[in-house]
């Protein structure tokens, strides 16, 4: 019998999980499926649970369950500091993990972008932002943050450490030192095509532009830094290695990362 593993959201019907998974036990062999569920916030502890029960092999959360799994399972320290959990594993228990994160340093890395002791300044203080400021935190980055409402930006900065936090009317002064630039708002996805917050007058050739958002691919942020000689990165390789270290972590299996950028890639028929 095939073992089973899912995604649970609300909503779920655009998820690319089930593509990419699926993609890579079909390359390795492996008997194995992946679905999509739509489950809300008040049934996420009995979902969990059935699907403990059911046999799952593993589990991925989205919007708008990522932090409320906090409060009802066991998670690795790295998740319980960032309060929110996207990735599952019951081989011991039940135990829950955030992948985002390392799915962005991990891209980086593959863009060949070092983040160590490098200004990062992320625009966003929600639940991206707060797995990227923890993650690249402790990899021994300089982490900014830079947020609509400041308040939301010194709270992350605080609960991080050693981290500022302002509004967005002090962002030139902190653009000229950044290194690496982050978004991790939605501005410039699909329906915002055309928006961004920081234009490529505001940008310096050395800066490193990335942004999480993988649809539209080429967002109107990176087309900015490409305007502005910067290095622009694509939000879809987050998508797939934080989906390859899910896949890591249920399976112990290493991951055809390549067979996941394809699916996601084909899905979104790039």
């Amino acid at each position: 019998m095939k073992q089973v593993f899912g995604v649970l959201g609300n909503p779920i019907a655009h998820s690319l999980s089930p593509v990419m998974h699926n993609a890579a036990f079909e390359a390795l062999g492996m008997d194995c499926t992946y679905h999509a569920f739509r489950v809300e916030k008040q049934n996420l502890g009995d979902a969990i649970k059935g699907a403990k029960a059911m046999g799952f092999g593993g589990l991925n959360l989205t919007v708008p369950l990522k932090e409320a799994a906090t409060r009802l399972i066991e998670t690795d320290p790295l998740a319980a500091r960032i309060g929110a959990v996207n990735t599952i594993d019951f081989r011991d228990g039940i135990r829950g993990y955030n992948t985002d994160g390392i799915g962005a340093r991990k891209t980086l890395e593959g863009a060949g972008v070092d983040i160590k002791d490098k200004n990062v300044l992320i625009l966003g203080a929600g639940g991206a932002a707060r797995a990227i400021a923890f993650t690249f935190a402790e990899a021994g980055a300089k982490v900014n943050i830079a947020n609509r409402s400041p308040e939301r930006a010194m709270h992350l900065a605080a609960e991080v450490g050693n981290v500022n936090g302002f509004g967005l009317d002090i962002l030139d002064r902190c653009l000229e030192d950044t290194d690496i630039l982050i978004n991790t708002t939605t501005v410039g996805m699909d329906p915002n095509i055309g928006d961004t917050i920081v234009t490529a007058d505001r940008m310096h050739s050395g800066l490193t532009v990335f942004d999480i958002v993988y649809n539209p691919l080429r967002t109107r942020l990176l087309l900015e830094a490409e305007a502005a000689g910067a290095r622009p990165v694509t939000g879809i390789m987050m998508l797939v290695y934080q989906g390859a270290e899910a896949f890591r972590i249920w399976t112990g299996v290493e991951p055809p990362v390549d067979v996941m950028k394809k699916a996601v890639m084909e899905a979104l028929k790039l």
